[in-house]
């Protein structure tokens, strides 16, 4: 997979803007003091989330389970139902331990992982099938996310590419474990015909056949890097649609241009509809045998595409123009953040934002307080009182989301010849130093500039109120 390269042939999309549950290890001498343990437990666990926190979209799953309860209490001739284990901590989370041996979909010896493979049916009953049969991984499953990002197989040719690579996966891991998202790095082809920009599509559909238990896959190109750490996906803001992508309706629907849209970084439910989307998304792809003619309808319907082969980001901007009634309406297109951004609007600004963060924070004593990571994201809700004004997107002080480094392919070097090959390289740099200077500050340290990556300092108490 080489999606950080994925316009090295062309340039054009530059201007586009985890885990295991935690075992309780113990040894029992007696059922009292295995009741003293739970019962102290019960008092040191945390409260369970307010009603409608936890969002529950297989309710469905959840009345059959009640209902497979109330049956088996009732008597009537049948096996006596089983006492239910004792258990400390019913709040541990998913049981990763145990997969029931009832057959589901995976038993099924015509399902196929790959991008050409028959069409897959009935995706969504499936789901539900394997979470009624895994019901530990109910709560929460509705705004449950994974992450996938991937890049080639074999080394960069660029001297520098492999390190920033490890660079911008380890932001994206840092994010991810900040806010309990699981991620899978992908670096092989899952078809050897769909290269570059087209490998995410293969990757994307088997993940979801991977993890039936996450509503969202999200999409994210190694070449992005997070650079606002305690900013959520505003998932409610999606609930009626099940693909988010960024970009601009009116260069859509009016300009038709085939940067009216980045695909470098997009949301996807796991769910039928999005299956089929893949599957007629990938039917332009180069394994496909319409896909010179695919090169041919985009080019045409799309007349500042400057490049003549059929690629997914004009595949997508087609989909959404031209079949709207079928796709378009269940995608939303965000253009009010920085859901990804073009780098080259974002990294001259950082600076400024830094120096605004501070200054918010010398007059907040909350905000300077240190705290374990784990707890991260009270703090990020904490800073939103103090962000209300700040704006999001070009001009705003607000920690840009998701800058996106399109044009300057770390891995192969060949950059778009607007800027050097030293300035993406630069960019990158301070970018993902922005990033993990909000990753550092749980651990007590920070780089003093964004120049040096190898250079930290630790920090004083009460900083910044207090400085060395």
């Amino acid at each position: 997979m080489v999606s950080s390269d994925h316009m090295a042939k062309f340039n054009g999309r530059s201007k586009a803007a985890a885990f295991f549950s935690d075992g309780i290890l113990y040894s029992g001498v007696g059922l009292v003091a295995f009741l003293v343990v739970c019962a102290v437990w019960s008092l040191l666990s945390p409260a369970p989330p307010p009603p409608g926190f936890a969002a529950t979209p297989f309710s469905d799953v959840e009345s059959n389970l009640q209902k497979k309860g109330s049956a088996a209490g009732s008597g009537g001739g049948g096996e006596a139902a089983p006492t239910p284990s004792v258990t400390c901590n019913s709040d541990s989370g998913p049981d990763r331990l145990h997969d029931p041996p009832d057959r589901n979909f995976y038993d099924d010896p015509g399902l196929s992982y790959t991008i050409d493979s028959p069409a897959i049916k009935n995706w969504d009953e499936k789901r539900r099938q394997w979470l009624e049969q895994h019901p530990s991984f109910l709560a929460g499953a509705e705004n449950r996310i994974l992450m996938v990002t991937g890049s080639q197989a074999t080394p960069c040719k660029n001297p520098i590419g492999d390190y920033l690579l490890l660079k911008l996966f380890k932001n994206k891991v840092d994010y991810c474990r900040r806010h309990g998202i699981d991620i899978f790095y992908n670096n092989v082809l899952l078809h050897p015909k769909m290269f570059s920009f087209w490998a995410k599509t293969p990757a994307v559909k088997a993940a979801m056949l991977a993890h039936p238990e996450a509503e969202w896959i999200w999409w994210v190109d190694s070449d992005a890097a997070i650079t606002d750490m305690d900013f959520k996906l505003p998932l409610d803001r999606y609930k009626n649609h099940n693909m988010v992508v960024h970009g601009w309706l009116e260069l859509i629907f009016k300009k038709k241009s085939w940067t009216s849209i980045n695909a470098g970084v997009f949301l996807l439910r796991n769910c039928q509809w999005s299956v089929d989307l893949i599957d007629r998304w990938a039917q332009m792809g180069p394994q496909s045998p319409e896909y010179d003619e695919w090169g041919k309808i985009l080019s045409s319907t799309f007349r500042d595409k400057i490049f003549p082969e059929s690629d997914d980001q004009s595949g997508l901007a087609y989909l959404i123009l031209k079949e709207n009634e079928k796709w378009g309406a269940k995608i939303y297109v965000e253009g009010e953040y920085y859901f990804e951004g073009y780098w080259m609007d974002i990294v001259g600004t950082l600076d400024n934002i830094t120096d605004r963060y501070t200054a918010v924070e010398m007059g907040t004593a909350a905000l300077r307080r240190r705290h374990a990571e784990k707890v991260s994201e009270g703090y990020a809700r904490e800073w939103e009182d103090h962000l209300k004004e700040a704006g999001h997107g070009r001009g705003s002080w607000r920690r840009p989301f998701i800058t996106h480094f399109t044009g300057c392919q770390p891995c192969s070097g060949a950059h778009n010849e607007i800027y050097s090959g030293r300035s993406c390289v630069d960019a990158m740099q301070r970018a993902l130093l922005f990033a993990d200077n909000q990753v550092l500050r749980s651990y007590g340290f920070v780089h003093p500039d964004t120049i040096d990556p190898a250079v930290v300092r630790p920090l004083p108490f009460n900083h910044p109120a207090t400085q060395n």
